[in-house]
């Protein structure tokens, strides 16, 4: 009996030379891993760019299959094809990435709006904490103020003189009323 040759086919020396592994490769379109989420938003911007130039394809189709239900693929058949057509020729690989772009281009535009707001609000949190300091040494210095009017009010009673503290008529139970 004969035997089948081997199915694993045999290692070939490679013909290209490997990518020098001190210089990553970047792709400049998908900087970063996106996630499902994202991936989403990017697909949806790319359909809204693709609508937006068949938008006129797509009034025509609308309007025709304003009304009717089943009968839409016979009677709209041409704005059909017409809405159709347009939207695989636009729908290409260069419309993703422009679509991709996009998204980046907002997803830095709203990291560079939230970093003003964080200065804003840093502006103001400063601004709070310095009327904070201030009114802080306000109520301190007016607080020894009235503590020192209140100690030389203190001590002038005091100092007054014993005579007239003396020659004040003696009030109580022992000394009569």
């Amino acid at each position: 009996m004969d035997m089948a040759p081997p199915v694993i086919p045999e290692s070939r020396p490679q013909t290209t030379a490997p990518v020098p592994s001190s210089q990553p490769q970047r792709n400049l379109l998908n900087p970063l891993p996106l996630s499902a989420s994202q991936e989403a938003q990017v697909r949806d911007i790319y359909y809204k760019r693709v609508r937006s130039r068949c938008a006129d394809e797509i009034k025509d189709f609308a309007a025709c299959a304003a009304g009717r239900t089943f009968t839409i693929p016979w009677t709209c058949r041409a704005q059909q094809f017409a809405m159709n057509s347009c939207m695989i020729a636009h729908a290409t690989k260069a419309e993703s990435d422009a679509a991709r772009e996009e998204w980046f281009a907002g997803r830095m535009e709203q990291k560079s709006k939230r970093d003003a707001e964080a200065i804003e609000i840093e502006k103001r949190r400063a601004e709070i904490i310095e009327m904070t300091r201030r009114q802080e040494e306000k109520e301190r210095l007016e607080a020894e103020r009235t503590r020192a009017q209140n100690s030389t009010k203190q001590s002038q009673k005091r100092n007054e003189s014993p005579d007239a503290i003396n020659n004040e008529p003696k009030k109580g139970w022992f000394w009569g009323k």
